[in-house]
């Protein structure tokens, strides 16, 4: 998963909320999931990390960035003069495998530094949640404010946060809504583009196999709860067949 939405590109958020509800509904241990299960912990850290290096292949093969992180590493390259896509691999070859090769390094001196600093995070858990609440809150007004100046902002961040803590009382999941809110911009830049370059026609969607197969599958995946529902309602509504005597 980390690594699909990576490449799609989807984003590291995207891709740890979608990870974390697969592990959830895959699980034998579902009650146990956020109160420290371990493979709660696991399944979105992995997507996190694999989809933030996968949004760099985009962005070295073709010059699109997938991710934040890769936009700002374009913007770099191209200041060096250097110009991500097909060419690069055959004119800056010593750079592309450099590169490959301090991401692999990176992810061993990563792996070393979180092992040696795991009770210095773990003794942040002891803090009581009544002195960590407060400076959350004070960050979140301060980051709210900073991006306008103004206060209209911090009122609209009150307002959902409110929101989302009925939303929380009231058993909703909130994996969908972080991805309509980190995938819908995207979602709705990427239909546009597709209805301007295939002047208003949705048969744009299905003009080639590969194209033609993910939209299927992404309408299958967005109906499936229906049609799990109905096929539920058929099977139960099916007569059991009697069973005569010998």
């Amino acid at each position: 998963v980390g690594c699909w939405m990576g490449v799609t590109p989807g984003g590291p958020t995207a891709a740890s909320f979608m990870s974390y509800s697969l592990a959830r509904r895959f699980s034998k241990n579902r009650e146990g999931f956020g109160k420290g299960e371990l493979e709660g912990v696991i399944a979105p850290e992995t997507a996190d990390h694999s989809a933030g290096t996968s949004a760099l292949l985009p962005m070295l093969t073709l010059g699109i960035p997938g991710s934040a992180t890769a936009a700002v590493m374009l913007g770099g390259l191209m200041i060096w003069g250097l110009h991500p896509g097909p060419t690069l691999f055959a004119e800056q070859h010593d750079f592309v495998w450099s590169l490959i090769a301090s991401m692999y390094l990176g992810n061993v001196v990563s792996l070393i530094v979180v092992l040696a600093t795991v009770p210095l995070f773990a003794a942040i858990l002891r803090i009581p949640f009544c002195i960590i609440a407060p400076i959350i809150f004070t960050v979140c007004v301060i980051g709210a404010y900073s991006v306008h100046n103004s206060l209209f902002d911090v009122w609209l961040m009150l307002g959902f946060g409110i929101l989302g803590y009925a939303f929380k009382k009231l058993g909703y999941p909130i994996a969908p809504l972080v991805l309509a809110a980190v995938l819908g911009d995207k979602a709705e830049d990427a239909f546009r583009q597709s209805m301007l370059f295939s002047d208003g026609q949705l048969g744009i969607f299905w003009s080639n196999p590969l194209v033609g197969s993910l939209t299927t599958a992404a309408l299958l995946m967005l109906c499936w709860p229906l049609l799990a529902r109905g096929l539920q309602a058929l099977r139960l509504g099916q007569p059991r067949a009697k069973v005569r005597p010998s």
